[in-house]
């Protein structure tokens, strides 16, 4: 069934409802989703083939590999996933404000937890190029998170091309804590030291990236920038949901708490993106996520230094069809680029 008559349907349901529904379908789906071109491109040592990805949240479970790479992604961040399993925040914790574009959620990382987690990503019959977003569960003091990463990191090594580290998300309480200068680079070194003893039982390399808020100032992004340079870490996702209301005050379910994702974050994220890849001056790749709900707002992630870019929420309004016209809108600019350069 096209997106198109799907989507009423869809929308006609409670938005958690939905989003279960939508997954069951998006085997469906790739059968009517045109294929994109190809757009190779090599970051964080992996090759993808194209620089269009789906973003964490979407397939919390590793439940829905093989349907979501037949819709024509370069690469899928699965997850977030959680050492022990947890429920999340109580329902209902997504909401729609279709005014705006937007989504609201507040799922406080509900996870089956890294066991059952990976028994459904060995099921997977396809072999697309797979990250995972972890996070520490919810009753982790911050001083021994670390201890749930490396829980995740281990488990999930042999299996997947990298690991997010989500330090970011507003719907655990203090975890956005992680993102100062001290406990990241901390909580870096850790992972790195770990990674050097994975990559030597394994014989593989699996790269270390971290999630980071769209709502840090100049200062933090600064910090960050340091932190993943000085731990050589190998890309940074570039942002999470934020906490402000710009641009949907008003709106029905506007007040709700949570994180707000879709055109509202867009202009926010792209700056942290900008800001983020001037600090980097291109030593590490930056994945930009935040508000792409057309093929120009992807390549304009990229105009912001992005090497990859991710999508959620658009594809919630949008479809699938989204995907293909940001991978066109990509391949444009960088024809246009090899051009310019000759």
């Amino acid at each position: 069934m096209p997106y198109s008559l799907a989507r009423p349907l869809l929308f006609a349901l409670e938005p958690e409802t939905a989003h279960h529904a939508a997954l069951k379908l998006a085997g469906l789906a790739a059968l009517f989703a045109p294929r994109p071109p190809a757009c190779a491109v090599r970051a964080m040592g992996l090759e993808f083939p194209n620089p269009v990805g789906l973003a964490a949240g979407m397939d919390k479970q590793a439940e829905h590999v093989d349907a979501l790479a037949a819709l024509g992604f370069g690469f899928l961040e699965l997850g977030g996933v959680t050492p022990r399993p947890q429920p999340g925040n109580p329902r209902p914790r997504m909401f729609r404000i279709p005014e705006a574009q937007a989504i609201i959620n507040r799922y406080g990382l509900n996870s089956v937890g890294i066991d059952a987690f990976v028994e459904n990503l060995k099921k997977a019959g396809t072999k697309p190029v797979v990250g995972v977003n972890i996070g520490k569960n919810k009753d982790t003091p911050n001083e021994r998170a670390a201890d749930d990463y490396e829980a995740c990191f281990e488990k999930l090594y042999p299996l997947v091309d990298y690991v997010t580290l989500n330090v970011s998300s507003p719907n655990t309480v203090g975890l956005r804590d992680l993102q100062g200068a001290e406990a990241l680079s901390l909580l870096l070194s850790r992972m790195k030291n770990l990674k050097v003893k994975l990559q030597q039982r394994h014989g593989r390399n699996v790269a270390i990236a971290i999630k980071i808020a769209p709502d840090l100032d100049g200062a933090a992004i600064r910090d960050v920038a340091e932190a993943a340079k000085r731990e050589r870490i190998d890309g940074i996702v570039a942002t999470n949901t934020t906490v402000s209301r710009k641009g949907v005050a008003g709106y029905p379910h506007a007040e709700e708490e949570g994180g707000l994702s879709g055109a509202p974050l867009r202009p926010m994220a792209t700056d942290v993106v900008g800001a983020l890849c001037r600090e980097l001056k291109g030593e590490i790749p930056v994945i930009g996520v935040g508000g792409i709900l057309s093929g120009a707002d992807a390549a304009e992630k990229m105009d912001a230094g992005a090497s990859l870019v991710q999508l959620y929420t658009g594809l919630i309004y949008r479809g699938p069809e989204l995907i293909s016209e940001c991978v066109s809108a990509c391949l444009a600019r960088q024809r246009t680029a090899s051009t310019a350069s000759r």
